[in-house]
């Protein structure tokens, strides 16, 4: 596989396997008004990722720009419907989505990733990706705290987690690495419209066509 460079991409591939190129980033771009992005949230289950990032969704559509959720929960209906939640399992859902999401942002979309994510390595993993494109990737943390989350629970996985039925619950009994630079930290108690506004500052009026 080649990246805007004409290198060889990094990471898994299968043998056998050449990378065909289709249109130019540049032509793409061009088509579509601006360029693609990758926006990753992560946070505690229940911090409110997925609420931001469908309303950021909405925002950047009434912008004219092309922008798209992947959303956790859904791609596990589907493209990562066999992984469950072991660290291994969580890695690989991480590595899936990264590689989906860099795709999306090298056609001209903005991808906005909602999952929990609880490791800095794999969240520096996805960076890396992009890096190598030369693909924008804005990292934003929705520091809510462990007691808030609990107290929305909007899946009600907490309150199964404190009864016993859901082991390996991220923030209880399982670990969560918070970023260490995010390019936006969003607090528990910022609104949501707020939240959006914030995040489309770093985006609009975007990442310029290249040249």
């Amino acid at each position: 596989m080649t990246g805007a460079a004409g290198e060889r991409r990094s990471g898994q591939t299968s043998p056998n396997v050449t990378w065909h190129a289709g249109l130019t980033r540049e032509r793409r771009w061009k088509a579509l008004g601006g360029g693609g992005a990758t926006v990753w949230f992560t946070g505690l289950s229940g911090s409110g990722k997925s609420t931001i990032a469908a309303a950021v969704e909405e925002r950047l559509m009434a912008e004219g720009r092309p922008a798209y959720m992947l959303d956790g929960d859904n791609l596990r209906h589907g493209l990562n419907g066999n992984l469950g939640f072991s660290d291994d399992d969580r890695r690989e859902n991480m590595r899936r989505t990264a590689h989906v999401a860099r795709l999306f942002a090298d056609a001209g979309v903005v991808a906005l990733v909602s999952l929990v994510s609880p490791f800095r390595e794999d969240r520096d993993r996805a960076r890396a990706l992009h890096d190598e494109e030369g693909l924008p990737f804005v990292e934003v943390w929705v520091s809510t705290s462990p007691e808030e989350c609990e107290r929305r629970d909007p899946k009600g996985l907490w309150a199964r987690a404190r009864r016993g039925e859901l082991k390996g619950m991220t923030g209880l009994d399982a670990p969560y690495e918070a970023p260490e630079r995010p390019e936006l930290e969003l607090r528990g108690d910022a609104s949501v419209a707020d939240s959006v506004e914030r995040i489309v500052h770093l985006l609009l009026p975007g990442p310029s066509t290249p040249a």
